[in-house]
């Protein structure tokens, strides 16, 4: 029985005012100020996750920074609800994969809040294909383009800007850990942000800024109907031990932990919010 309605979406990394059902992107809590007084940049912070991050860590008190590609009535939606729970949101969009943009970004930010706290790196793309041996050099390039060579140079920039105390949370994906045999090119860079997110921690620690990973399972956002197949779509996420897809709500909460300071003792950790599927690391 499937899920939702099986639907499509021809263009990366997908609309969410276009999704049937609408994901569920409320945070589920009252606030507690954990972000009080903070300042933070969320990649992708248009749609999915990087929405749910939003209006959560601004119900916590935080302002921020929404990044992303050209998705302009979603990025002016989530501003509105950012704005709904008090919070203050700057909208830039961009190509995080070029690194004037990622000093741009961060640039702004500062200039307008005067700070930079938190960096979420999540804008991510993905190309399904089921014949390795087709993935052509160019989709190989913009993969890693925009899911590793953004989180990188969005993080050289942030680290030149943050203060002991200051956060990173990466976003990867279970298929680091599992690994996907028609997502052979996405789960690579995932691998990848894995490690650079390990690596990138023990540097972090020197400085005083922490640095930690969540890696999503199977998530209703916007880049699921923009991937696969209107009858994969229908039923995605069914094959989880929970026997359902993830909602954005219900990963955006890892990252608000790994963003404050409830987590003052992790560093170089990643979470997994997977609906119940075991995995290494």
């Amino acid at each position: 029985m499937s899920e939702r309605p099986p639907q499509h979406q021809d263009r990366q990394p997908g609309i969410e005012h276009r999704l049937d059902p609408a994901p569920d992107f409320e945070p589920r809590f009252p606030g507690s100020g954990r972000l009080k007084d903070k300042v933070a940049i969320i990649t992708g912070g248009d749609s999915g996750i990087g929405r749910a991050c939003a209006i959560l860590f601004a119900r916590e008190g935080a302002r921020l920074c929404l990044v992303y590609r050209d998705e302009e009535q979603d990025a002016r939606t989530t501003r509105e609800l950012v704005e709904r729970e008090g919070g203050e949101a700057l909208l830039i969009s961009g190509d995080v994969s070029k690194p004037d943009f990622c000093l741009k970004a961060v640039e702004e930010t500062v200039n307008r809040f005067g700070r930079l706290d938190i960096l979420i790196n999540n804008a991510a793309e993905q190309h399904p294909s089921d014949h390795f041996e087709t993935i052509s050099a160019g989709q190989l390039h913009a993969t890693f383009a925009t899911n590793m060579f953004g989180y990188f140079f969005m993080a050289q920039e942030a680290m030149r800007q943050m203060s002991p105390g200051a956060a990173i949370v990466n976003t990867t994906s279970v298929t680091a850990y599992r690994g996907s045999h028609h997502l052979i090119d996405y789960a690579s860079t995932k691998g990848a942000i894995t490690a650079f997110t390990r690596s990138l921690a023990q540097y972090g620690a020197k400085k005083g800024i922490r640095v930690n990973g969540v890696a999503p399972g199977p998530i209703w956002t916007p880049l699921i109907a923009a991937t696969f197949p209107a009858d994969k779509v229908a039923g995605f996420g069914s094959d989880q031990p929970m026997g359902r897809a993830g909602q954005p709500n219900e990963v955006a909460s890892s990252h608000l932990f790994l963003a404050c300071e409830d987590s003052s003792y992790m560093t170089g950790q990643v979470l997994h919010p997977n609906g119940g599927e075991i995995v290494g690391g």
